[in-house]
C-alpha cells in the first residue's frame, strides 16, 4: 500500500496536523500557491515533494513549472495551479490518470473520460467561510487507488490547531477567535454591495481601517476582502463572492 499526500494553497502556512499527517506518505503533491521556500523545505523533509507554482508564486518560485506530468505508483498525474490551464485535447493527457489543480480554494472531486480531476482544496489561511481541506490517496499493489477528503475543522477559539509557525494562534494576520463573529458579520451582509464598495476604495487607495469603518464591518474582514482582490487583477465582484464561498444573491 502506497500513501500520497495531496495539497495545494498553503499561502505561506504548513498547519501542525497536515504536516503530521503528511509524515508516512511515500511523496506529496502541492497545487502551487506555497507562497515561500520555507514551505517546500519542510515538505521535502517529509517526503519528495512534486509541486506547481501558483499565480502567487513570485521571484523566489520563477524556476518551478507551472504544469509537471509524471508516473508515481504506476498512476499518471497531470499538475497545474488552475484548471482552466488544463489541456483541452484528450491526446494532451494521455496516459494521465489523475489530473491535480488548486487556485479556487474549494474542493473538487469529479471522473471524466475515466480520468480523475482533483482540487484538494487549501489548507493554509482560511479563507472567509470556505473549509480548510487536502486530500489522501492510497495506491494499492494492484494499481487500484482511493481518494480521502480530509477537512480540518474550524476551531472558534485559539488552538494549536490554529496556530502559525510562530506561535501566536493567528491565521493570516487575523486572530483565531474572531473568526466566529466574523461569520455572523458575513451572513448578515449584502455582500455583493460591500464587496463591490471595498474594492472600489481599494483602487482609490483608502486605508483598510477607513473602508472598513465607512462601511460598518470588521477590519479582519476588509483586510481578507483586500487581500483577495489585489492578488486577483481584473476580478469581477460576482467571482470574488464566488472565491469568497458566498452565494451571489446575498
Amino acid at each position: 500500500m502506497h500513501k500520497i499526500g495531496i495539497i495545494s494553497d498553503t499561502h505561506g502556512l504548513l498547519r501542525p496536523e497536515v504536516e503530521e499527517a503528511l509524515w508516512g506518505c511515500e511523496a506529496i503533491l502541492h497545487g502551487g500557491d506555497i507562497n515561500k521556500q520555507e514551505i517546500l523545505d519542510r515538505l521535502n523533509r517529509i517526503a519528495p515533494t512534486y509541486v506547481v507554482r501558483g499565480n502567487n508564486d513570485k521571484e523566489w518560485a520563477k524556476k518551478l513549472p507551472e504544469t509537471l506530468s509524471f508516473v508515481l505508483c504506476g498512476i499518471g498525474f497531470f499538475m497545474v495551479h488552475n484548471k482552466k490551464y488544463i489541456p483541452k485535447g484528450e491526446d494532451d493527457l494521455k496516459g494521465i490518470d489523475i489530473v491535480i489543480y488548486g487556485h479556487s480554494h474549494k474542493y473538487e472531486q469529479k471522473y471524466e473520460s475515466g480520468r480523475l480531476f482533483l482540487n484538494p482544496g487549501s489548507c493554509g489561511p482560511r479563507r472567509f467561510t470556505q473549509p480548510i481541506t487536502y486530500a489522501m490517496l492510497t495506491v494499492g499493489d494492484d494499481g487500484a487507488y482511493r481518494i480521502e477528503k480530509v477537512e480540518i475543522m474550524h476551531q472558534s477559539k485559539t488552538t494549536p490547531h490554529g496556530s502559525t509557525a510562530d506561535g501566536k494562534g493567528q491565521e493570516n494576520g487575523v486572530q483565531s477567535d474572531t473568526a466566529d463573529e466574523m461569520e455572523s458579520q458575513i451572513a448578515a451582509l449584502d455582500m455583493r454591495r460591500v464587496v463591490k464598495a471595498v474594492m472600489r476604495d481599494t483602487d482609490k487607495g483608502v486605508s483598510v481601517r477607513e473602508i472598513a469603518a465607512k462601511n460598518g464591518i470588521r477590519e479582519e474582514l476588509t483586510e481578507q476582502i483586500c487581500r483577495l482582490y489585489l492578488t486577483h487583477p481584473g476580478v469581477s465582484v460576482d467571482a470574488m463572492i464566488d472565491k469568497m464561498g458566498l452565494p451571489k444573491n446575498r
